[in-house]
């Protein structure tokens, strides 16, 4: 199965909402000085790039041409890419600060992500990322994968797939790339859903890994996985959190 990552207005109801919520918290701890110039990258729809423009500079890089361009629409304070997180379009030492939201774990190499966002920025300055927790804290796709690991033994969980969000792992990316003073936190946000169909319905969209999992199954498979996960939720409104695991480095 292919993770899809193509159209802002199906993302953002699935997982944009909640990452936004989220990025505002993360730029509060990382504290960065008023007037320093931010690299998101792998910005997706524009979730953290939009707090970025509130320090100072921001400039977001995707590999998406339809995510860089939702983003591009809705935030106009910003400057937008096209590019490869494993290949940054950018010179050296270019950014006060490089930061990522919920991206390192979709990039096959995580650690070349991480010496690129390392290269572009200045001495002293800050590399920092935030991933879900899918193993535990990310509460609405843990349901949905344990409902689907039911009906569809093969189902590929996230949990299993993305080892690296995780604290221990994160640290040791950041201490491998050579970055000092690394530190982690967990980020924990809510989210409610009015009722059920606000739960589900984001499933449907075909962005992202649940998503392009549900658009390949069958008809049966897929309305036993809405039944029982109805049943267990209820009608709504259904109140849930989800956790993400951040950490930073000084270069």
């Amino acid at each position: 199965m292919k993770d899809v990552w193509a159209a802002g207005d199906a993302y953002e109801p699935y997982v944009g909402r909640w990452s936004r919520l989220v990025a505002a918290e993360f730029l509060t701890w990382l504290d960065l000085p008023s007037g320093s110039r931010c690299l998101d990258v792998g910005c997706g729809t524009g979730a953290l790039t939009s707090q970025l423009v509130q320090v100072g500079s921001a400039t977001g890089v995707d590999a998406s041409e339809g995510f860089v361009s939702y983003a591009a629409a809705h935030e106009p304070a910003a400057t937008f890419r096209v590019g490869d997180a494993t290949s940054l379009p950018f010179e050296d030492d270019l950014f006060d600060a490089a930061v990522s939201g919920l991206v390192l774990n979709f990039v096959p190499d995580h650690a070349a992500m991480v010496r690129e966002m390392s290269r572009v920025t200045i001495a002293g300055g800050s590399v920092a990322v935030y991933v879900w927790d899918y193993a535990e804290g990310m509460q609405f796709m843990r349901r949905f994968w344990d409902v689907a690991a039911a009906v569809d033994p093969e189902a590929p969980d996230e949990a299993a797939r993305f080892p690296v969000c995780a604290p221990e792992p994160l640290a040791a990316l950041f201490h491998d790339a050579g970055l000092s003073e690394v530190a982690g936190r967990e980020i924990v946000v809510p989210t409610t859903f009015v009722d059920f169909a606000d739960f589900w319905e984001p499933f449907l969209g075909g962005q992202g890994a649940a998503p392009a999992y549900v658009a390949t199954l069958g008809l049966d498979a897929r309305s036993e996985i809405e039944q029982r996960l109805h049943e267990e939720l209820g009608d709504g409104p259904i109140p849930l959190t989800a956790r993400a695991w951040a950490v930073r480095g000084v270069c």
